[in-house]
């Protein structure tokens, strides 16, 4: 049974539920609530905020890290939010938190994320929820940095909670916990990456297509989350789900529309 006297967290991922950096997130998470763990049964990287229409979901109880309850899920991240609060959780729960994702989520990467999108599905549920990544795409990846700020994060948010319709996106640089500086409240950088498809042959003489690219800052702020990250600190962006485009609307109003 759940108890009810300590906050209740839903952890979630992109990277599948046996990676690395979820099992991180968790082992921070306890210290400061009881956390049930909905994760995808395999890496769902990319898949935005995609959801299973087509076909059944599949739902395991399996044993996890510590004292949590661990949940995988043959759906995408934004799946397991949706079963976990329908199906398996007893309440609403104080927080969602999404990774550690192995790879930087900053600046455009935040459209793409899985991660990220997971975090999303909690705020508009109306739940604090928060993602969290590490610019190390290695599975053997060093995590005890990212478990210090995510327990502050946790915990600053479990106290302070979010405002309605936010949710919080924090990358957390590749440095050893006494190099990093600290944690910086950013925009999200005018970046992204400047893509192109590797076409190669297969044996049969048919083409296929690598999706490569490099990635590329246009933005010299030092208010963003590229900066931030480029100088040693980790960077929080605030993130909003009303794609709105507020400050075209005025503009938009002047056109002749009959």
């Amino acid at each position: 049974m759940m108890s009810k006297k300590r906050p209740l967290i839903l952890a979630v991922n992109d990277d599948g539920i046996t990676a690395p950096g979820i099992q991180a997130m968790v082992a921070a998470a306890q210290e400061l609530a009881e956390v049930v763990v909905v994760a995808p049964d395999s890496p769902q990287s990319g898949m935005g905020h995609a959801i299973t229409l087509n076909k059944p979901l599949r739902l395991d109880k399996v044993s996890y890290h510590g004292e949590s309850i661990g949940y995988q899920c043959s759906g995408t991240p934004v799946d397991c939010v949706k079963i976990a609060i329908d199906k398996i959780l007893d309440r609403k729960p104080d927080l969602v938190i999404s990774g550690i994702n192995h790879g930087a989520n900053h600046s455009i990467n935040v459209i793409y994320s899985g991660t990220m999108s997971a975090a999303m599905e909690g705020a508009i549920e109306g739940i604090p929820s928060v993602g969290f990544s590490l610019l190390n795409y290695a599975l053997d990846a060093d995590f005890t940095a990212s478990k210090h700020f995510v327990k502050m994060i946790i915990k600053n948010m479990l106290h302070f909670g979010m405002p309605t319709g936010t949710l919080l996106n924090v990358n957390i640089p590749d440095l050893p916990l006494d190099q990093i500086k600290g944690v910086k409240i950013c925009r999200q950088a005018n970046a992204k990456w400047e893509e192109e498809f590797d076409e190669r042959l297969d044996p049969h003489n048919r083409k296929y297509y690598w999706l490569t690219g490099a990635f590329a800052n246009y933005d010299k702020g030092a208010d963003t989350d590229v900066w931030a990250l480029n100088n040693g600190y980790v960077s929080a962006v605030p993130v909003q789900f009303d794609l709105t485009a507020h400050h075209a609307m005025p503009r938009l109003n002047d056109w002749d529309l009959g």
